[in-house]
């Protein structure tokens, strides 16, 4: 699958070269030519649905890798269009195309990846409440509803280089994967980063969650791993029991606490959240210890690095252990472009800017200390505190 995998890269990004020196002859829409759209709906994490479908938006010469640029509420942004979130680096805005017949998506998404945007436009403000969905999004006095969207073409395939490197295929299927056991296949895995006690801490996909068909194997990882607290960075306590199978699983068995966090670790949100979800870890003293939000990937990246950071790790290590679940999804490999491109748009960029760091590799950089700091300055959590999650995962 790997020599596969990279052929295929190859090959895309050749493609990508011929593309970009080809849009010359390709359909052109002028930067003056501009599109008027409106907001059709506000996603749980500030992302902005458009009234246009995809299949509409294509149809105007809009495609993948494309920049365009958005005017909402009186605010501008420059965004590639992409069909992943993760086709841009954390915190950056994209234009989404999402076309899944199988889910009977047919949308245009404007969003941050890892971030807010009906916050930051200023159009609505996000208000927590009891019934389902657990939130509202309100419409801020004085704008119009619905939002009017103007977009109109930035550069014709100025980003698809870019889209190419990010771009990223996984499968749900485990027949997809025969070169992986089935903890890789549940990207589940001990922590064993320098300073990390043997067998205290684990991360993993959700062992409830039935999204991406990694469930029953991630479960049965961590009964297999005798795991007895776990942090869901997830779910609520409400959400997770409602999970098909919940009450059959090893995991209900468990000492759970669901935070219910949002995909941005700079948010004051997160910050919020996640305190809460280390006080749990310094006050619960039997282990092992797992971490997981739905893919295992991103909020639980971010934790696992963190507490990576904060036992000894060094950014060689945090990197690693990072980029070992692009490898169980994507078949990502180290030395290649695309590794040097993930890493360092997501895990490193995330870690520097909650650190408040220019570069996590540099050789003045205690990642240890920056830990430490983070708890007690940005999250608020006492030197005890911070003591008791050494002690448990020591």
């Amino acid at each position: 699958m790997q020599k596969t995998f990279k052929k295929i890269f190859a090959a895309l990004l050749t493609f990508s070269l011929l593309f970009t020196a080809s849009c010359g002859s390709a359909v052109k829409i002028e930067e003056e030519q501009a599109l008027t759209t409106t907001v059709a709906e506000i996603e749980k994490y500030g992302n902005l649905v458009l009234s246009i479908s995809g299949t509409e938006f294509m149809a105007e010469g809009y495609t993948y890798g494309d920049i365009i640029t958005a005017e909402i509420n009186d605010k501008s942004y420059d965004m590639p269009v992409g069909s992943s979130y993760s086709d841009v680096d954390d915190g950056d805005p994209i234009c989404r195309i999402k076309i899944d017949e199988a889910e009977e998506a047919d949308h245009v998404i404007l969003a941050f990846n890892m971030g807010d945007l009906a916050t930051d436009t200023g159009i609505a403000t996000k208000t927590e409440i009891e019934e389902e969905p657990g939130f509202r999004w309100d419409y801020n006095e004085g704008v119009e509803e619905p939002a009017e969207i103007t977009i109109s073409m930035k550069s014709q395939g100025g980003y698809y280089e870019e889209y190419v490197m990010h771009h990223l295929e996984r499968s749900n299927e485990r027949a997809d994967y025969p070169h992986l056991s089935d903890a890789e296949f549940a990207n589940f895995r001990p922590i064993t980063t320098t300073g990390m006690g043997e067998g205290k801490l684990y991360r993993s996909s959700s062992p409830v969650n039935p999204k991406i068909g990694r469930n029953s194997y991630a479960d049965a990882e961590v009964r297999a791993a005798g795991i007895k607290t776990i942090i869901n960075l997830a779910d609520t306590a409400e959400g997770m029991k409602a999970y098909e199978g919940w009450a059959d699983t090893y995991y209900s068995t468990c000492n759970v606490i669901g935070l219910n966090l949002g995909i941005d670790p700079d948010s004051d949100d997160f910050r919020q959240g996640f305190a809460e979800g280390m006080r749990f870890l310094a006050a619960q003293k039997e282990g092992p210890y797992l971490v997981h939000c739905t893919e295992g990937k991103d909020r639980a990246g971010f934790t696992s690095a963190l507490l990576e950071c904060l036992m000894g790790a060094s950014a060689e290590e945090v990197v690693a252990d990072y980029m070992t679940t692009y490898y169980n999804y994507y078949g990502v490999e180290a030395g290649t472009t695309q590794y040097d491109v993930i890493a360092s748009s997501n895990i490193e960029k995330t870690l520097a800017t909650a650190f408040e760091i220019e570069d996590i590799h540099a050789e003045s950089i205690d990642l240890s200390v920056e830990a430490t700091e983070y708890m007690t300055d940005r999250l608020g959590l006492t030197a005890d505190e911070v003591a008791a999650i050494k002690a448990n995962l020591s």
